[in-house]
């Protein structure tokens, strides 16, 4: 999916103190004329963004992802089948390409450099009910994975929270566990908190409409809080609608120092702990 415009926002006040992008798109940022990955690293680290995880979204881009980790230092890999990535194989190939897809995302999620395994979950936005069985059983595949490995599980879900819930307690959840572009309630954020599971928040976190996600980023442990891009998509506020890298996390740290109440270089070193905590030494 391309950006939507090719003007760039301009960068951010610097923070304080190193955080961690937990979720983007290297690959599709650089998409039509877009920063190559040394330019969206340098951008990043120049505002104080000096990791990030690039997660990939099917078996290219998770090969990708593999790639461009072990490739520069300042970024991990995560690899898997996006939710709505897997009905779409089934319905070209059947069971027998959407094994060979699986068999695959299970040999890149045994590198090293890949620290996680997503994004994976439940989306009834873009999946209509005729995909969704298959839906669930790539989820219930990932999820599988993610305990074999050890590796944390990022979790897409966009119009299914209680659908996620219900298969991350039937399947038994991996010890960690990333509520990616968290998008529920405080309602649904405190069932994640109990369960132990990281929220990360996104540029959606800074837009006018979005009380109740404020309301719920109120709600969990402050180190069970992360931030991330989702680059190149939700752009935060002011920038919204212009193409989106990590750079411009310091935009969604500051919001969410403001609803938390906290100082943002405070925010900084806790969101930085707890991404070590999420994905692995950094």
């Amino acid at each position: 999916m391309a950006a939507q415009s090719v003007e760039r926002p301009q960068p951010p006040e610097p923070l304080p103190s190193h955080v961690v992008d937990s979720h983007c798109h290297l690959d599709m940022c650089a998409a039509d004329g877009g920063p190559t990955v040394a330019e969206a690293l340098a951008a990043a680290a120049g505002v104080g963004v000096t990791k990030m995880i690039q997660v990939g979204c099917d078996v290219q881009g998770s090969r990708w992802a593999a790639q461009v980790a072990a490739d520069y230092d300042d970024i991990w890999a995560a690899v898997a089948l996006h939710p709505n990535e897997a009905p779409k194989i089934h319905a070209t190939g059947g069971l027998t390409l959407l094994e060979a897809a699986w068999r695959e995302i299970g040999e890149l999620a045994e590198l090293p450099q890949v620290r996680a395994i997503g994004e994976t979950g439940m989306d009834f936005f873009r999946t209509e009910v005729p995909g969704r069985a298959i839906q669930e059983e790539s989820f219930r595949f990932h999820i599988g994975l993610a305990k074999r490995l050890g590796k944390t599980l990022v979790v897409h879900d966009r119009d299914a929270h209680e659908d996620v819930l219900r298969i991350l307690d039937d399947e038994g959840h991996p010890e960690v566990v990333v509520l990616h572009c968290f998008s529920g309630d405080a309602d649904f954020a405190r069932a994640a908190s109990e369960r132990g599971w990281y929220l990360s928040f996104s540029g959606v976190l800074t837009f006018k409409n979005a009380d109740d996600l404020r309301e719920a980023a109120a709600v969990p442990p402050a180190d069970r809080l992360l931030v991330e891009t989702d680059a190149p998509f939700l752009t935060p506020v002011p920038f919204r609608g212009k193409p989106n890298a990590p750079y411009l996390v310091p935009l969604t740290v500051r919001g969410l120092a403001e609803v938390r109440d906290l100082d943002v270089g405070d925010l900084c070193q806790l969101l930085y702990a707890n991404s070590a905590r999420a994905f692995g030494p950094l």
